[in-house]
């Protein structure tokens, strides 16, 4: 069981985004980091693990360069790489990355408005790190970027791109080091429900593709070998990541999911949802059979509250964060 702690404040409130809300324990530090965003600005939020004490920081959404644009922030998220932490931002306009705390843009990539239909909506969303020293990014024509991020400086590149999806990406999650041999590392997610399951490396392979069933999915992670993603029909889908075979899927929420989250020392699962409700549950594969198990373990309801962002606070999953839609405050829950 889950008990509230203190909830913190933010500056401003957080919108109504796929996976809008990022967190990070800086390595050494006794700090949480988190970040929601709203409109063109992030806030950036860095408080003690007690939750008492904490610090602000705005960041804005930038045309390129160091201009200020009336843009729309699409998506923030901490990035953990083994040589260094990049906050990565996407918009309507392109990718801003910034040391860790949001003190320094280190690199700004422009989006290729030609390579979209006229009148289609351009912007970024779906950050992950994979491979050790890359960090991909989603737009909304389908393409993945591949960032070659090197171990400090800016000399940052996009190494490829990856051309399989025909929508906008939703989301994308990595296993960093822990995957089974052969199962992939890498997931990617679209707006018509489209999944692909990626092996990284200095050329990224495509291991499975896992095809669209008439709902988009919002939120996807990877855990030991097997996909969790969430979708807007309110199910939860358990797939194999390296064959891409439906392994479980359970009616998880009433309504659309926004956010998807696991603990990857214990295999928790962790589900925010239109429709109030946050759920956490527990991933195993039963060592007899072989076979992909779900169960729930704790439901929370946020009242009168979409939520929008739902992020574990650790390792082990034995506390949560969630953000909800015009909800100036981060609350947040702790194992009893």
């Amino acid at each position: 069981m889950y008990r509230k702690e203190k909830s913190i404040q933010l500056k401003s409130s957080s919108a109504a985004l796929y996976n809008n809300l990022s967190v990070l324990r800086p390595p050494g530090r006794q700090l949480l980091c988190f970040s929601a965003v709203h409109g063109p600005s992030v806030t950036v939020l860095s408080a003690a693990a007690d939750g008492l004490g904490f610090s602000h920081r705005q960041l804005q959404a930038k045309e390129g360069g160091m201009a200020v644009s009336t843009c729309v922030l699409t998506q923030a998220s901490w990035c953990v790489l083994p040589s260094r932490v990049l906050l990565v931002l996407t918009s309507q306009k392109g990718i801003q990355m910034y040391e860790f705390d949001g003190s320094i843009m280190v690199y700004w990539h422009a989006l290729d408005v030609t390579e979209h239909p006229p009148a289609q909506a351009v912007f970024a969303r779906g950050i992950a790190a994979a491979g050790g020293r890359f960090i991909c990014v989603g737009t909304s024509s389908g393409l993945v970027l591949v960032f070659d991020i090197p171990p400090k400086g800016t000399n940052i590149t996009v190494s490829e791109v990856l051309e399989q999806h025909r929508d906008a990406i939703t989301d994308i999650a990595a296993e960093l080091g822990r995957a089974p041999d052969g199962a992939g590392d890498l997931v990617t997610a679209d707006d018509a429900g489209t999944l692909c399951v990626w092996s990284a490396g200095e050329e990224f392979t495509l291991l499975s593709k896992i095809p669209a069933f008439g709902c988009a999915c919002s939120s996807v992670k990877l855990w030991n070998g097997v996909v969790a993603a969430g979708y807007g029909n309110g199910q939860i889908r358990l797939y194999e990541a390296a064959t891409g075979l439906l392994r479980a899927e359970v009616n998880a929420h009433a309504r659309w999911i926004y956010a998807l989250d696991l603990a990857p020392q214990t295999g928790k699962l962790l589900s925010g949802a239109e429709d109030s409700f946050v759920h956490v549950w527990k991933l195993s594969t039963n060592p007899d059979t072989d076979d992909v198990e779900i169960n729930h373990c704790h439901a929370e309801c946020v009242t009168d509250t979409q939520v929008c962002g739902a992020r574990f606070c650790d390792p082990e999953g034995n506390s949560f964060a969630v953000t909800g839609y015009d909800l100036s405050e981060i609350f947040r829950y702790a194992r009893a």
